[in-house]
């Protein structure tokens, strides 16, 4: 890429920033002379090169809210290529000619049209045949220019992706574990397809182009590299790509497999082309593949390794969670890390004893490991099978005695002691987080600091924080700044609802949905919920004896209570005004796959909840509906639920309920 279309891209950067610390942020990071200058720059460099690029400041591009994605058939159809694991069939295929290797982004592909220089079209791939008309969220994709120099007719090909530092940004911001989206090519898909584009372009979704249609110059048409530098020259990014031939597969290979760890952006494997583009035309393409390409796909991602030891964990509710921890052992006897898709792996969850003994585990244990749904690793085989792991008898944050519990049908251990110092964290960390009291700024690091200096005992104590202001301003990475905006989020905390009090006192089983449940049948009344035996709470949908028995048992203890009433003293409760129409009343969701026109699966949640329904985390007999954009998916949850007769609908469908 040309120094002009770098220092646009800086400049683009550089004044997005400035606005934004200036209009969100009320504060400058440069003098409007400066501001100026540098917007001047930008505007000459456009006019000289013709390229836009996307969020320019020099741009207007308004975000737009649409009913439904159009479908679109594609003048020819998109083949996927045929693929191979085998290094040797890559040589074989290539024979004496001269080829490029690029990566296979893991993303979603989308066919880019531009007419007289301007974006006009954006596609997805969709079945190969028809794709979806994308064309608004396109237009706001990070990287990818609005207009070009280039005024003839221009197709494009190449991937949307969101790369790994911007899928594990979004997911943080989900604190519902089932909620979280499982890798970046479905967080991805969701996004490149949102009906409303001010989503997309939170998203920061990236376009990589690997291949265009004929432009009619036989020069920039002739190979695949002439391709990839006519591309550039206008302002694109284009996948990584190197010259290969037969002689050099394997180093070509190597390089590709020793940069996954390091590469911020998904991907599956490799793409192998001929570099004549006439040469793999003329080879034509069977019923299903093309023949002027091929994949190559890495080895199954699944690693032989030993077990070292098992790293006890307690947690808020007294659950001790067991966390495998291993290394691999190489060829020559060291040990190194496991290697899995492209990231180090040596530790996995164990879930719980039951999991544990079934593995039947022990210490110096060979294990197989893998990574379940390409994000979470887990242990599929122990093929050692010593079962010789003991269960601590003591809880290792606070020494006490643990105990084996019954939950669900699975062994579980539990730490009871109420004041154990693991549970105070994670208590506070659950207290402050996103759907409780959604105070911004206090990360468990700083939770942890300032339990240890006593700034905070009970839960009710950050909201008299404000008595430490001096001890905290010199606290290690604190100063007045990071002090106010602390209180400024603590403070716009205050006024919340009852339901996110009660989920953030970290009842055992009582989530979001069924502090919500309590509060509705309670009619928000503190006394009635402090005051209510197990029988009442039984009544709620949701809520089994055992459940009901635990929040009673939570509310028998005195503390429990003082400490709900200093919480009330401290914040101003506010009641919901609901006025959807109830037209969900006894129909109860479960939500699956990546979505469309909800920001996440928390906001559709509560649009069924508004309007009268209830949301599950599983299918059941007596689930209504299950939706799923992918009704034709073969998931263990549309499985369940075509065995059950439930029907399937897509969020079109839902829409129109």
């Amino acid at each position: 890429m040309d120094a002009k279309t770098e220092r646009m891209k800086e400049l683009v950067e550089l004044l997005n920033q400035a606005s934004k610390a200036y209009y969100q942020q009320d504060t400058e990071i440069m003098s409007n002379l400066e501001y100026d200058a540098l917007y001047d720059e930008l505007a000459a460099l456009e006019q000289e090169t013709g390229l836009i690029l996307s969020k320019s400041p020099t741009q207007n591009v308004g975000y737009e809210i649409i009913s439904e994605l159009p479908k679109e058939r594609h003048p020819a159809p998109m083949l996927s290529l045929d693929k191979t694991k085998s290094v040797e069939d890559l040589a074989a295929w290539l024979g004496d000619k001269t080829g490029v290797m690029s990566w296979k982004m893991d993303g979603l592909t989308v066919v880019l049209t531009y007419e007289d220089g301007v974006l006009v079209k954006a596609v997805t791939r969709g079945n190969g045949e028809i794709g979806e008309v994308i064309t608004n969220n396109a237009k706001v994709f990070a990287n990818l220019p609005n207009q070009i120099a280039y005024k003839g007719p221009l197709t494009i090909r190449g991937e949307a992706v969101i790369t790994y530092t911007d899928f594990e940004r979004i997911n943080a911001t989900i604190p519902d574990i089932d909620s979280k989206y499982k890798n970046p090519r479905n967080l991805c898909s969701g996004s490149v397809r949102q009906l409303n584009n001010q989503i997309t372009a939170e998203r920061n979704v990236h376009f990589f182009a690997f291949n265009m249609l004929d432009t009619g110059d036989a020069e920039i048409d002739a190979t695949m590299n002439s391709k990839f530098d006519f591309l550039t020259s206008l302002g694109f990014e284009v996948v990584e790509h190197v010259d290969v031939t037969a002689a050099t597969m394997q180093e070509m290979v190597t390089h590709f497999a020793e940069k996954i760890e390091t590469n911020d952006f998904p991907s599956d494997g490799l793409v192998l082309s001929f570099d004549d583009v006439e040469y793999g035309k003329s080879l034509g393409r069977t019923a299903k593949f093309p023949r002027d390409s091929i994949a190559f796909k890495w080895a199954d991602e699944e690693a032989e390794t030993t077990l070292r030891h098992i790293e006890w964990s307690p947690s808020r509710t007294g659950l001790i969670n067991p966390v495998a921890v291993f290394d691999a052992v190489s060829l020559e006897g060291t040990s190194e890390p496991v290697e899995l898709e492209g990231t180090t792996v040596s530790r996995a969850s164990v879930h719980n004893i039951s999991i544990l003994r079934s593995l039947r585990l022990g210490i110096g244990d060979h294990i197989t490991v893998y990574k379940a749904n390409m994000i979470i690793p887990q242990i599929s085989e122990n093929l050692t099978k010593s079962g010789t792991l003991e269960i601590p008898d003591t809880c290792p944050a606070c020494g006490g005695k643990t105990e084996i519990r019954e939950d669900n049908q699975a062994q579980t251990l539990v730490c009871p002691n109420p004041a154990c110092p693991a549970k105070a964290i994670k208590l506070f960390t659950h207290f402050v987080s996103r759907n409780a009291m959604n105070i911004d700024g206090l990360s468990e690091a700083t939770l942890q600091k300032f339990l240890d200096c006593g700034f905070i005992e009970e839960l009710y104590d950050i909201y008299r924080i404000d008595r430490y202001e001096t001890e905290i301003v010199k606290l290690e990475g604190f100063g007045q700044k990071s002090y106010d905006n602390m209180m400024e989020s603590i403070e716009a905390s205050r006024t919340t609802q009852l339901a996110r009090v009660l989920y953030g006192l970290g009842i055992l089983n009582v989530g979001t949905a069924m502090a919500k449940s309590i509060c509705k049948y309670f009619k928000d009344d503190v006394e009635a919920i402090i005051h209510a035996d197990a029988a009442q709470f039984a009544e709620i949908e949701k809520i089994g004896d055992v459940i009901a028995e635990g929040i009673v048992a939570y509310f028998a203890d005195p503390n429990n209570i003082r400490v709900l009433r200093e919480i009330l003293k401290e914040v101003t409760l506010v009641v919901e005004e609901n006025t959807a129409p109830q037209d969900l009343e006894g129909k109860t969701f479960v939500i699956t796959g990546s979505l469309n026109h909800f920001a996440n699966r928390d906001e559709l949640k509560k649009l069924i909840e508004d309007r009268g329904g209830k949301v599950a985390g599983s299918v059941s007999s007596k689930t209504t509906y299950l939706i799923n954009n992918d009704v034709l998916s073969s998931s263990s949850k549309n499985k369940k639920a075509k065995s059950l007769g439930i029907p399937i609908i897509s969020e079109d469908d839902f829409l129109q309920l």
